[in-house]
């Protein structure tokens, strides 16, 4: 009987042992499954607050990566910001950008709303708290949809956690636009990855606004060699990418005397007395050509210069683009060169490297660039260790 009970034990402790192992082996291949399914359930049960990590989608550097290469991808000034807004829009659940243009904001494109053409040409309260703070001083502001003013909270509704973001696109050290952000009914709001994208788009709408002038001054010099008279400047120092857009809510002042436009300039001058022409036409043509340092040349070293002359300017406008912060100190301080000294040496090599074998040699354009653009024309602004 004994022997009976003990064969009767040895199965059953054979038998749990294989359930054991099968619950075990079960368990082993849907351990992640169910920890997913928790992680979802204790984030749909607690919402993110602004500064959280984003959305699924949205949980590492490559995403980031990929939102700035697409703002990067975009050529055109609209292509940019459009590519801003689409990106933004992984990171928060409502996004609209506001052009700020002769004292006022106006609404320009956005994403989330329930009607994103309600954005369009609305007034935005530049003293409204957070817009204030960030058009004033330049910086990103988290705040509370009240402080956006009560037609704001009309006009487009409250979110749920009641918080918003509203981020600086500068340009030129000039607030340009505001990104307003806010996390809608799910409170997805992430504002690390939305300042870095703002900050993406901002550097990148100056760099496509160099590269518009610098092909302007190209065709400029293209002109001038086909006209005896010096080419128009048409170009100013830095190209408003707003521009185009004027809002309908400007604060109300006496009407400016208005400026003719490039072509209005042109015109008149081709149009002006044709005795007034042709006196200063034969009045500066030999000065002209004697002031002209070009003027002994073979057209085709000329064209040299001229190239040598543009990249130097397009190396030293980048190294003041992305140094915004040094150039200034380094101003007040009388030390650029000590400050800046990676970056103007490594773009030296670049132009040595391209034209330090060319008939441009003989004149250091980047030399001369440095000192007029970068130091404004006075070498002490360098410091004693700049060589000159």
């Amino acid at each position: 009987m004994a022997d009976h009970n003990d064969s009767v034990n040895e199965k059953q402790s054979a038998a749990r042992l294989r359930v054991e192992r099968a619950v075990e082996h079960a368990l082993d291949a849907h351990i992640p499954q169910l920890q997913s399914q928790i992680v979802q359930q204790v984030l749909e049960a607690f919402p993110a607050e602004p500064g959280d990590a984003p959305a699924a989608g949205h949980t590492d550097s490559d995403s980031l990566a990929e939102a700035v290469a697409n703002i990067h991808a975009g050529s055109t000034q609209k292509e940019i910001l459009r590519a801003l807004l689409d990106a933004g829009s992984g990171y928060c659940s409502r996004i609209a950008l506001f052009v700020v243009k002769a004292g006022a904001a106006s609404g320009w494109h956005s994403r989330g709303f329930s009607d994103d053409e309600a954005v369009k040409d609305f007034a935005l309260d530049l003293t409204a708290g957070p817009v204030a703070h960030t058009y004033q001083n330049r910086s990103v502001t988290p705040g509370n949809i009240a402080e956006m003013g009560e037609l704001f909270v009309e006009h487009f509704g409250t979110p749920a956690n009641e918080q918003v973001l509203v981020l600086p696109l500068a340009l030129k050290e000039k607030v340009a636009a505001l990104v307003y952000a806010d996390g809608g009914d799910n409170g997805k709001l992430h504002s690390a990855a939305l300042e870095l994208l703002v900050m993406a788009t901002s550097a990148w709408l100056e760099v496509a606004s160099l590269r518009k002038q610098v092909a302007a001054r190209e065709d400029s010099v293209s002109v001038g060699r086909q006209s005896a008279a010096p080419p128009v400047q048409a170009v100013s120092s830095f190209s408003d990418p707003f521009a185009a857009h004027a809002p309908k809510h400007v604060p109300v002042s006496a009407p400016a005397e208005p400026e003719p436009a490039p072509e209005v300039v042109e015109v008149a001058t081709a149009h002006g007395s044709s005795a007034a022409a042709a006196n200063a036409s034969a009045s500066a043509a030999a000065p002209a050509a004697a002031d002209d340092p070009l003027a002994g040349l073979s057209p085709e070293d000329a064209e040299v210069h001229r190239k040598a002359q543009r990249f130097a300017r397009l190396l030293v406008d980048e190294i003041k683009l992305y140094n915004q912060a040094k150039v200034a100190e380094g101003r007040r301080n009388k030390d650029l060169y000590d400050r800046l000294k990676e970056d103007i040496d490594k773009s030296r090599g670049t132009f040595q490297k391209r034209y330090g074998g060319t008939a441009a040699a003989s004149i250091d354009y980047f030399q001369h660039e440095l000192l007029r653009s970068l130091a404004e024309d006075d070498v002490s602004i360098m410091g004693s260790n700049f060589r000159h």
